[in-house]
Order: structure tokens, then C-alpha cells, then sequence
């Protein structure tokens, strides 16, 4: 899977709509879909259908990226270092991202990040940092990164864990659908902390949380499936939901 993910569009911007569902709701639903879904090509042979998420998002020292989601800014954007893997290996792939807002319209930006002869685990914030600047690809991501750690002194806040079952409509690959489960946060600076110091803590216990994503409209099929299960759309990020869960900011 890891080579799928490899190449993964780097570039992309669509409408992303979120649902927090509860876990026996989220299987009701997930069922109901396979009438019009099939899974995403990276998950058809792995176990479950699943992957995992593993981000550690960066910020300044006043959570300007927390408090520009809390406020509801209509541009907006983080920085976060991304993998698919628990564990640090040859072949686990890195990713620089820039993923933000623009009124309605949610674009991502990545570049690959070069593993080199670095141990990923054992670096951490500033040395982190600087490998990042070091392996990551030129782009336009990583002159936005480097300007921006120079700036407003960027640093990793914290890490989300989660499992990802991705869907792709049969009628129209570019309307996709995410459940995300067994969410987690920890505080830490390293993108592979030690289990030994780690102290993880789960969030949302019990809830899914569906994620649309299209870049035209949502089909009628999918509408008639929010109002058969009277679903809310809510604005949720994960990395404020884990940093509120840590302590480091609120929305008061």
C-alpha cells in the first residue's frame, strides 16, 4: 500500500463536508452505501479495509493556526508532517503538507520528504524541523514552510492517529468518503515518539467521523441519505479537537 500512497496526488482542491457519527450509526450507514460506493483501490486487499493516519501538525508559539480555525477565518492553513505508519522504517513514507481553507474550498499541498540516512524517530522539534527543510522536495510548499518556521517560529504541537476506511462513488471518482475511527492525540515533538514516554489519549471514543469529499455537488443519492438519517453537518478539526483534548488551547 505503502507504494500506492507514494503517489497520491499532491495537489488538490474540493469541498470537504464532516459528520460526527456514532460508532453503531457510522455501520448502519456504511452499509446502506455499498450500494453506491466501492472501496478506494489503496484498501480492496488489506485487512478491515483500513489504513493508518498518522500526522504531527506544526504551529507558532500562539496557536495562530489553532485560534484561525476557532474563529472561523475564511483563509486559513496548517503545516503537518504526514505518514501511514506506526513505526519508522526504509519504507515508510514522508510528507510535507500545507492544507487549508479559502472560503468553502479545502485545497492540500504535499511534497515527498526524503528519508535519507536519518532516523526519524529520534528527531525531534528544531532537529526535526531542519531535516524537513534538508530532505523535503523543492516545491512551493517547502519555500512556504521555510519562510514560515523563520517567521513565526514553527513548531511540532502534536500528533493524530487514526484508521481510515476510504470509499469512491461507482458513478464519479471524484466523490470520495472517509470514516475515520479510533482517533488519538499525543503531545510530542517527534513524528515517531517512543511508546515508552508517549501518553496518548484517545478522542471521540465511540464516534466515526465521516468525512465528503467532491469537487462539483454531492449526488442526489447522497442527499437522500442525509435526510434519511437526519445527519448535521459540523466543522470539526482534528488537530483542535486534539488540542483541546490536550489542554493546549479552547474555544471559550
Amino acid at each position: 500500500m505503502s507504494g500506492v500512497l507514494k503517489n497520491s496526488p499532491l495537489h488538490f482542491a474540493r469541498f470537504e463536508f464532516k459528520y460526527i457519527l456514532a460508532a453503531n450509526l457510522a455501520a448502519e450507514i456504511e452499509q446502506e452505501l455499498q450500494h453506491f460506493l466501492q472501496y478506494d483501490p489503496f484498501v480492496v486487499d488489506r485487512e478491515h479495509h483500513r489504513y493508518q493516519v498518522r500526522s504531527l501538525y506544526f504551529d507558532d508559539p500562539a496557536y495562530s493556526a489553532f485560534y484561525d480555525k476557532v474563529d472561523g477565518l475564511h483563509s486559513r492553513n496548517k503545516y503537518r508532517l504526514r505518514t501511514y505508519s506506526l513505526v519508522d522504517s526504509s519504507v515508510t513514507p514522508l510528507f510535507l503538507e500545507n492544507k487549508g481553507r479559502h472560503n468553502n474550498l479545502v485545497y492540500k499541498h504535499r511534497t515527498p520528504v526524503m528519508r535519507g540516512d536519518l532516523s526519524w524517530s529520534d528527531l525531534a522539534q528544531q532537529e526535526l524541523v531542519q531535516a524537513i527543510l534538508k530532505q523535503a522536495e523543492s516545491s512551493r510548499v517547502l519555500e512556504q514552510f521555510s519562510y514560515d518556521c523563520l517567521r513565526r517560529r514553527l513548531s511540532a504541537v502534536a500528533l493524530i492517529d487514526y484508521q481510515r476506511r476510504p470509499y469512491i462513488s461507482k458513478f464519479d471518482a471524484s466523490f470520495r468518503l472517509t470514516f475515520d475511527s479510533q482517533l488519538q492525540v499525543t503531545q510530542t515533538g517527534r513524528l515517531f515518539p517512543s511508546a515508552a514516554v508517549s501518553c496518548p489519549l484517545k478522542m471521540l471514543p465511540g464516534y466515526v467521523i465521516l468525512e465528503v469529499k467532491f469537487r462539483h455537488h454531492m449526488p442526489a443519492w447522497f442527499h437522500s441519505i442525509i435526510q434519511a438519517y437526519e445527519l448535521q453537518r459540523v466543522s470539526i478539526s482534528k488537530i483542535c479537537a486534539g488540542m483541546k483534548r490536550l489542554g493546549l488551547g479552547d474555544d471559550d
